[in-house]
């Protein structure tokens, strides 16, 4: 008799377009949210995941809004461009195996966010200005490297980052305007995961510590990683893309 590998739990290959790929990047969408509660909240009004927001930010700085650094955003923006730099180059050589490539991609984010971790607990100042930049650097690398993952794999309405066009989504596809309403739960459910993410982020922030933030950013990551590995010997449609 030929062994097989024990059933994965049912929410893991629901979709059978992209299989486990939405539950997973649904995780990343709430490391998005804790990522960017503690770039705004600690580490001077800047977004290290929302570019968006980045680009609004350098403006209101460059007009002297005081509570706005243009160095601080140009390093975010600047450093999640390599970071995008990175995940493209990795998406162009990890082969058409998409489980294996964002498990490996995941495996990269884990390693800039143990490094931020490790910076902030190492800190002779850790609210000073060298710590600062360090987290900045290493959060927008790993949110530059998440979104162009998040970009090559190509599930519908899971960015990561980015909730704009799925809200827009929710309400311009939506019945009351002649719509078919596509994937209304994996709409929602992207928006509750970043405001879970940002909300539970700020209050960690506020009643305990940043590395707290930063320390179930990384046991997120962690178990988003066993289960991406969990579906790298997979063969089905999903891996390769529709």
């Amino acid at each position: 008799m030929i062994a097989t590998a024990p059933a994965a739990p049912s929410w893991f290959h629901q979709d059978p377009d992209h299989g486990p790929l939405p539950a997973l990047l649904l995780v990343l969408t709430m490391v998005t949210g804790l990522v960017d509660a503690v770039s705004y909240m600690k580490l001077g009004h800047v977004f290290v995941a929302n570019m968006t927001g980045n680009i609004a930010f350098l403006g209101f700085a460059v007009a002297d809004a005081k509570e706005f650094s243009v160095s601080a955003t140009l390093a975010a923006t600047g450093l999640f461009l390599v970071g995008a730099l990175a995940g493209g180059w990795l998406g162009a050589r990890a082969g058409r195996h998409r489980g294996r490539f964002l498990a490996g991609s995941i495996f990269i984010e884990i390693a800039l966010i143990a490094t931020a971790l490790s910076a902030l607990a190492l800190a002779s100042d850790p609210e000073g200005s060298t710590t600062r930049y360090q987290l900045i650097a290493l959060l927008a690398l790993t949110m530059g490297v998440q979104n162009a993952v998040a970009r090559r794999l190509g599930v519908p309405d899971l960015s990561t980052t980015v909730l704009t066009l799925t809200l827009t989504g929710l309400a311009a596809d939506s019945r009351i305007v002649g719509g078919s309403n596509p994937r209304p739960v994996r709409r929602l459910a992207a928006t509750g995961t970043m405001f879970l993410g940002a909300a539970l982020g700020t209050f960690l922030i506020l009643n305990a510590s940043v590395g707290l933030v930063l320390a179930l950013a990384l046991a997120l990551l962690l178990s988003a990683a066993i289960a991406a590995l969990r579906s790298t010997p997979s063969t089905a449609a999903w891996t390769v893309g529709t």
